[in-house]
C-alpha cells in the first residue's frame, strides 16, 4: 500500500472538506499543542495522510484513486451544501470507458477519483 502524504496549512478547513464534504473518516489525528497537525483519512480503500509541517509535501500536490460507485459520490457530493467547487464527472481523456472526478482541496491538492474501465459502454 501506498499512501500520499498531501500538505495542508489549516486543520479545521482539511477537515471540513475532507470529512465533512468527502466523507472520509478520520482514523486517528496527532495535534500537539503549537506543533502543526497530522492525520490519517480514509474512505473505503482510499487512504491519505494530511500533514501541516512545512517538509512533508508540497501544496498542489496530485494523487489517483481507483473507485467503484462513482456515478452515486459524484452526485451525492453534487446534492451537499458546500463551499467547494462542484467536481466535474467526465470520461477519462486517455480511455473513453474510464469515469473521472477531481477534487480539489482549499490547498490546492487534488484527488482524482476513477471508475475501473469496462464498466460504461
Amino acid at each position: 500500500m501506498v499512501t500520499p502524504v498531501f500538505r495542508i496549512l489549516d486543520y479545521a478547513q482539511a477537515v471540513a472538506f475532507y470529512v465533512e464534504w468527502l466523507g472520509f473518516r478520520i482514523d486517528w489525528a496527532d495535534r500537539p499543542a503549537g506543533a502543526p497537525a497530522y492525520l490519517q483519512v480514509a474512505r473505503a480503500d482510499v487512504v491519505l495522510h494530511l500533514s501541516g509541517h512545512p517538509s512533508d509535501g508540497a501544496l498542489g500536490s496530485l494523487a489517483r484513486a481507483e473507485v467503484q460507485g462513482l456515478l452515486a459520490f459524484h452526485h451525492q457530493l453534487l446534492r451537499q451544501p458546500h463551499a467547494f467547487v462542484a467536481p466535474v464527472l467526465a470520461r477519462a481523456e486517455w480511455n473513453e470507458r474510464v469515469l473521472e472526478m477531481t477534487v480539489t482541496d482549499p490547498f490546492g491538492n487534488r484527488v482524482v477519483f476513477c471508475e475501473p474501465a469496462g464498466l460504461y459502454p
